[in-house]
């Protein structure tokens, strides 16, 4: 399949239409862009770079300052993303409702398995404490809860979907906040380093909570404690890692968007479908510090 660079985008010349379910849920309701400009990395083929010896079905590595393609392998090929989908949702609620906005857990929010922040319906609890509970535990029921208790779950899902296309991600849905397999959920390794690009670029906020290993949020008078650890490994074993989002479901298998930063240069790699995705990260990062700057 042949690419194209479009507004800075990689776009096929052959796109698939997307499941009826993500169609339904991206007319649900629209939302505005931040006039944010999108990353630009640069083209690639079926792969890029030499063979690394990694274990994941596909995955890229991308330079975030010079906005170069440094390694890929089947980069644009759609999978499930499991809750790499919460980079998004992450995003999504701060422009909606700000760090800072105390949110009611609803009833439906909690008990998504398997991975939990361990929040109760009724809880009152702040977009900041549970954007803990997302990136550190991967809390289904702490995306669910912003999914649902900011804007109505439909409209905040049209979100995603929007700034998606906004961004011209044309090969990738949300059909949910949380990242569960669903066949309306898909994205690609390429359209994952471009959320993670934005992310990177544009949410300090969001990039300090991700980079946290482990957070005490003491009990109040309206929720109990909680004590979000962060199941991303490289942020003890990798020099320089500053992040992002690990994930894994039947579908997707292992995953995981790793972030590090250098003598001021930052990497991004995503990793798709690998029963050794923390080593197959710390490879592929090696391999881009070990490459020239600006080659």
């Amino acid at each position: 399949m042949a690419f194209t660079l479009t507004l800075g985008l990689i776009a096929t010349h052959q796109h698939a239409v997307l499941p009826a379910s993500a169609r339904t849920v991206a007319a649900a309701g629209a939302a505005a862009v931040p006039a944010v400009a999108a990353p630009y990395y640069g083209g690639f083929g079926a792969a890029v770079g030499p063979d690394l010896g990694l274990a994941a079905q596909a995955g890229i590595l991308v330079d975030l300052d010079s906005k170069r393609v440094l390694w890929a392998k089947d980069a644009g090929s759609r999978r499930a993303p499991a809750s790499l989908a919460k980079m998004m949702t992450a995003m999504v609620a701060v422009d909606l409702a700000g760090l800072d906005r105390t949110l009611t857990v609803p009833d439906g929010a909690t008990g998504v398995e398997p991975n939990l922040m361990g929040l109760a319906a009724g809880d009152q609890v702040s977009v900041r404490e549970l954007l803990y509970g997302l990136f550190l535990d991967s809390g289904n029921d702490a995306a669910e809860t912003l999914g649902q208790a900011i804007v109505p779950r439909a409209r905040f899902i049209a979100e995603m979907n929007a700034r998606a296309a906004g961004w011209g991600l044309r090969d990738t849905a949300f059909s949910n906040p949380s990242g569960l397999d669903d066949p309306g959920l898909v994205s690609t390794p390429y359209d994952l380093a471009v959320v993670a690009g934005h992310l990177v670029s544009g949410y300090p906020a969001l990039m300090e909570i991700a980079g946290t290993r482990s957070q005490s949020i003491p009990a109040t008078s309206t929720h109990h404690a909680y004590a979000p650890y962060n199941l991303n490994k490289l942020l003890w074993t990798y020099p320089g890692a500053t992040g992002l989002k690990t994930g894994f479901t039947d579908d997707a298998g292992g995953c995981v968007v790793a972030t590090a930063t250098r003598n001021g240069r930052r990497l991004i790699a995503v990793i798709m479908h690998s029963d050794v995705f923390f080593t197959d990260a710390a490879r592929l990062l090696d391999y881009g510090f070990s490459t020239p700057p600006n080659s």
